[in-house]
């Protein structure tokens, strides 16, 4: 039986017996202990910060006393004079073992530190990423060992962080020289080793202990938007996120309509991949600026994105995805220099990692949906459905998972709509119609009041009232079916049929009045015919995807839906149900998962193992194809009618009575008269 001191670790419960004036930090890594460290044990990071535990410790068999640790000594009383430790604090690189001790290790000094994402799920994020920061010092050269500088950085690395080997392109071997004699050969390194590498590489390297920071960038590159955010690497959080519109929407506004651009542009597949990689290097600029960072700590890039987006982003033709049987040029996860990417905007040696796709249709994007939501560990049949320009939908529990993917086009996100616009400060993101007066009142993006409450004009002076979002047509569609000012058919009413002056006369058809600002420079803001045809399609192609999986899986109805995409959390569940975007479920089995593939995206940049799960998962889902799937045109069509033509709605029904008008006799002012005729509930 060992008589050296017994180290018990604390949460990890990880305990052994070592010689008298060991270090904590050496202990900790000879047991695997999570303990940090960036200085490699000379005291001047921090990261290594414990608290030792005194007296008796019965479920570890311990009694501790007040020497079991070696003496305060001066390197902490340093550092304790210049930043301060918290009462009770020892640093693990200079504290040693003189006795039995039990220590605690905060979760601020673990390495792989977790993040909880409250919005997206209770799910926590194991920070493990990629890129590290290892500061070293290197032997300065001699002349009787001529050996390079870059051999020395590699001999340091393995001598004092046990990294056996490591690669530099020329561009850090050209730096090398001045920023070690800079630092008087101390340096931090920026090492990067993915799941699949043997060998790290070197992406950077300061003068003396680097505390800047590290970056990377989750990026969900849409057919409509591009949306990133930047991590920090250290800590997982998100330092701060933005978006642009994707300009390949001048080259087509939905993803056939690009692959056509293609077909019939000789040379079109290069301007597009030009376009969006310029977006990307603008985006990336705008981030580190908002965020206040030198762009070229983003060290690292996730992507994910769908299959015409993947293959566009990678420089390759995209026509193959246009005509059966939809073949990827790689299906295969993807790591790569950023900069192959004509990524100029961030450091030069970062890397990127894109998600594997799952087929022809169904993308990096819904992978990084599954590997966020997880319905593969699901005990209920869980419908997860990823809102956009092109929708993921997934399907299943922890026995099997099916996947589709649906031509939605982009009036969800905003576009195609006559007073259509991308969420942002103005734009009207939620709407509700008074069934009895048919007055509107509504709420814009940067204001928390109601348009008839008290404040509004002041709230929104700054911002004005600009135009309607994706969430904000979603409900105003919705609200126009509950007042009984649009039919089932998604027609709205005359004045006359619906006994409102704001059902004005647009051609052969009629527009909904929202707001008319003209007399006061102004935008006259309206729900058109027009526009409610482009969401009666877009939720069709949605519910016709989510049934044609229903139909594979031999259910009629799911215990769970959950709806993501970027704007997936300002969905009303109510709103999308009576517009018939979802089959019926009960309300409180409806919830938002935000910007699931975003949040994938951050997962895979933050952990590196998650990489290596999603690249077996994906070959486990089973992947349907709508576009060759006979009843998909059969749901497509009764789905157009608002919520179906024949599909029951029975939750739906316990809740809202649906008016049940018909504009569509008596030509334009014809009808069943003022207020829309008869009402009913809705039971099918």
């Amino acid at each position: 039986m060992s008589t050296d001191p017994l180290v018990v670790f604390t949460p990890s419960g990880k305990r052994g017996h070592f010689p008298k004036g060991t270090p904590v930090l050496t202990a900790a890594r000879q047991l695997g202990v999570d303990l940090d460290s960036v200085c490699g044990g000379r005291g001047i990071c921090s990261k290594c910060q414990i608290t030792p535990g005194y007296g008796e410790f019965s479920k570890h068999g311990v009694t501790v006393h007040q020497d079991a640790l070696s003496e305060w000594n001066a390197v902490e009383q340093r550092y304790q004079d210049k930043r301060g430790l918290k009462p009770g604090r020892r640093l693990g690189c200079q504290a040693q073992v003189m006795g039995d001790i039990v220590i605690d290790v905060p979760p601020e000094s673990q390495v792989h530190k977790q993040v909880v994402r409250k919005a997206a799920s209770a799910r926590a994020i194991i920070m493990d990423p990629a890129t590290r920061l290892y500061f070293v010092e290197v032997e300065e050269p001699d002349m009787h060992s001529p050996t390079g500088d870059l051999e020395r950085l590699e001999r340091a690395l393995r001598e004092q962080w046990e990294i056996e080997a490591i690669r530099a392109d020329q561009t850090l071997i050209s730096k090398l020289q001045p920023v070690l004699r800079k630092g008087k050969f101390k340096v931090t390194v920026a090492l990067h080793k993915s799941h699949t590498d043997a060998v790290a590489r070197v992406t950077e390297i300061w003068p003396g202990l680097h505390e800047s920071g590290l970056y990377g960038l989750a990026i969900d590159l849409g057919s409509t938007t591009i949306a990133a955010h930047l991590t920090d690497l250290e800590t997982g959080l998100v330092k701060t996120s933005s978006g642009i519109m994707n300009p390949q929407i001048r080259f087509g506004e939905d993803l056939m309509s690009r692959v056509s651009y293609s077909m019939m542009n000789p040379g079109g597949d290069r301007e597009m991949t030009a376009a969006v990689r310029e977006a990307m290097n603008t985006l990336a600029e705008e981030i580190a600026k908002e965020a206040e960072i030198d762009a070229n700590l983003i060290v690292e890039t996730v992507f994910v994105c769908n299959p015409v987006m993947h293959h566009l982003l990678l420089g390759i033709d995209p026509v193959e995805l246009g005509q059966a049987p939809f073949a990827l040029a790689t299906s295969e996860s993807i790591s790569m220099d950023a900069r192959d990417l004509d990524l100029t905007a961030i450091n030069p040696r970062a890397r990127t990692y894109i998600l594997p796709c799952i087929a022809g249709h169904v993308g990096a994007d819904c992978a990084a949906v599954a590997l966020s939501e997880e319905p593969n560990k699901s005990e209920d049949l869980v419908l997860i459905i990823d809102v956009g320009t092109n929708a993921e939908i997934l399907l299943g529990d922890k026995s099997h998972v099916l996947a589709c993917s649906s031509p939605t086009g982009p009036a969800f996100e905003g576009a195609q709509i006559s007073s259509g616009q991308r969420a942002a400060p103005g734009a009207i993101d939620a709407i509700r119609i008074d069934p009895e007066t048919k007055e509107p009142r509504f709420r814009v993006i940067g204001s928390d009041l109601w348009s008839d409450e008290d404040g509004f004009a002041a709230a929104t002076a700054t911002t004005g009232i600009t135009g309607i979002c994706g969430s904000g047509i979603i409900e105003a569609v919705a609200e126009l079916r509950l007042a009984g000012l649009m039919d089932e058919n998604g027609l709205i009413g005359s004045a006359e049929q619906t006994g409102t002056a704001r059902a004005v006369p647009e051609g052969r058809t009629h527009s909904y009045l929202i707001q008319d600002a003209t007399a006061e420079g102004g935008p006259r803001i309206t729900v058109t015919q027009g526009d409610i045809r482009a969401i009666q399609l877009a939720k069709s192609a949605l519910y016709a995807g989510a049934r044609l999986l229903m139909d594979e899986r031999g259910v009629d109805k799911v215990d769970r839906v959950v709806l993501a995409g970027a704007f997936g959390a300002h969905i009303s569940s109510l709103h999308a149900m009576v517009l018939g975007m979802i089959p019926d479920a009960h309300l409180d089995k409806v919830t938002s998962a935000g910007n699931a593939a975003g949040t994938g995206a951050r997962i895979a940049l933050c952990n590196v193992e998650s990489r290596r799960e999603i690249e077996k998962i994906v070959r486990q889902i089973t992947k349907v194809e709508t576009a060759i799937e006979p009843k998909f045109q059969e749901h497509f069509v009764a789905a157009n009618a608002i919520p179906h033509k024949t599909a029951p709605f029975p939750e739906l029904a316990k809740i809202v009575t649906l008016p049940a008008p018909n504009f569509n006799t008596g030509g334009r002012d014809g009808g069943e008269g003022e207020g829309g005729g008869r009402r009913r509930r809705r039971r099918g």
